[in-house]
């Protein structure tokens, strides 16, 4: 008999501990303030359009942008931005275009140059650039055979 009383003072007592739970829950949750829905606001701001990286000095490293974008509610129309001019990049074909280049072709004997393409690799900042380039460059100095003849001969009797 002792033993069931304790068994429901247990149970009035988890009872009483689940309804004090559920009590907290719900005044917690009734505390909270309903935040109204933000309304979305329509923009009539356009998307940023950037100039070319600008070095600060020379002709790549560290330099500056602007952006600039229209519409008559805009907070802010323009901005300048911090950017970087790689210095081993092929400043030929706009300094923020990236190539990835094949080997030298053979040697033009016509024209003295050797050509190769390269196939865009990477553009900063949304450059506009060439998809594929070609460079050419002189070939070096140029191997023309020996002469053969009178000069031979006269040498190889000497």
């Amino acid at each position: 008999m002792q033993q069931q009383q304790q068994q429901r003072r247990m149970f009035t007592a988890a009872l009483l501990a689940l309804v004090f739970i559920l009590a907290a829950v719900s005044t917690t949750e009734a505390g909270k303030k309903e935040k109204p829905e933000k309304k979305a606001k329509k923009s009539d701001c356009g998307e940023w359009q950037w100039s070319v990286c600008v070095p600060t000095s020379g002709d790549c490293g560290l330099g500056t942008r602007e952006g600039t974008r229209t519409g008559a509610e805009c907070k802010q129309t323009t901005k300048t931005q911090k950017c970087k001019i790689p210095c081993n990049w092929k400043k030929q074909f706009g300094a923020e275009c990236k190539y990835q280049f094949q080997a030298w072709g053979e040697c033009d004997l016509n024209t003295a140059l050797k050509t190769r393409t390269g196939n865009l690799k990477r553009a900063l900042h949304n450059a506009d650039c060439q998809k594929t380039v070609t460079i050419s460059k002189p070939c070096g100095k140029l191997t023309k055979p020996k002469p053969q003849g009178k000069f031979h001969l006269l040498k190889a009797a000497c």
